[in-house]
């Protein structure tokens, strides 16, 4: 039988967090697999983690007494698991997530007749049912354009933008693809091993593209699994915070850039985030938001 580990990094999400361990106990109890599930509970102060110790026993808690973040907080088990045993499969799993009925043993039986499939994704569907795009491509020179809204918008959901069709999403079959979304991704443990956990100069962000892009790098393959569904609120923690997860996006997006993209993406890139965030400073009178747009003139100025 295959061994699955689950880590579900959580943070002020209290009602959303029992949700999502409330849907993933009765996934698991129809799919044929050994599963070990960690909640990393980064300083929440609504009673998560006492809702953990109340209510699921059966997983493991870990409390570090700080925000250690998304990353340093899934490494926080992916490191004892590398220095340990390595399950088959790592399940980086959002606590706003609700596991739709047979998503678990989809996934699972996508790795294993795709014997080069290092990362699966699910497909998404946003509370009210429709499609969440839950896979992109590698990002170049138009996506962050469009987030600064710097090209038509018309063109927001299409392939210049990164997304794939929703017929793609239609299917019956897994399809191919960059990266997923971070909120459910699935590792295999091989993979993991090889390239290592999350890149911890990433605090948020960014770091789901990275791993998909060192695991390419290294041979291994992303795939979408339509026949897996999961329900993702979406921002639920990050929403708590704009002016920083703002700054923390557009950090991390230039890490990314410097670390996988040749110098003249980066310069094109680079002139035009710095162009948009000087203007946003200038009329900015929020100190939040003025010390956001420093934070990200200096990341994308180096």
């Amino acid at each position: 039988m295959s061994t699955l580990a689950i880590i579900i990094v959580s943070w002020n999400v209290c009602a959303l967090l029992d949700r999502c361990l409330q849907t993933l106990r009765e996934d698991l109890a129809r799919t044929a697999v050994s599963a070990g599930v960690w909640v990393v509970d980064n300083a929440s102060t609504d009673g998560s983690a006492a809702l953990v110790r109340e209510r699921y026993p059966w997983v493991q808690l870990e409390t570090p007494g700080e925000n250690l973040g998304f990353v340093r907080g899934n490494n926080l088990v992916l490191k004892r698991l590398l220095a340990t045993s390595m399950p088959d499969f790592v399940w980086l799993l959002n606590p706003d997530t609700e596991i739709c009925a047979g998503a678990t043993q989809a996934l699972l039986e996508t790795f294993d007749a795709l014997p080069r499939a290092g990362l699966l994704g699910p497909r998404l569907r946003n509370p009210d049912g429709s499609l969440q795009h839950s896979a992109f491509r590698f990002p170049g020179v138009s996506q962050p354009l469009f987030d600064l809204g710097m090209l038509p918008s018309r063109f927001y959901e299409s392939r210049f933008n990164g997304r794939y069709a929703p017929s793609d999403y239609a299917k019956d079959t897994p399809f191919q693809i960059d990266h997923p979304l971070g909120a459910a991704m699935l590792a295999r443990g091989t993979a993991i091993t090889q390239v290592g956990p999350l890149d911890e100069a990433f605090f948020m962000y960014c770091e789901e593209i990275d791993w998909a892009w060192r695991m390419k790098k290294s041979g291994w393959e992303a795939w979408l699994v339509p026949q897996a569904e999961v329900l993702h609120h979406g921002g639920a923690s990050t929403g708590q915070a704009r002016p920083q997860t703002t700054a923390f996006l557009w950090e991390s997006r230039a890490r990314l850039y410097r670390k996988h993209r040749g110098r003249l993406q980066r310069v094109v890139v680079g002139a035009a985030v710095r162009r948009h965030f000087k203007r946003a400073l200038t009329t900015a009178d929020d100190p939040a938001w003025r010390a956001a747009y420093q934070d990200i003139l200096r990341a994308w100025s180096s």
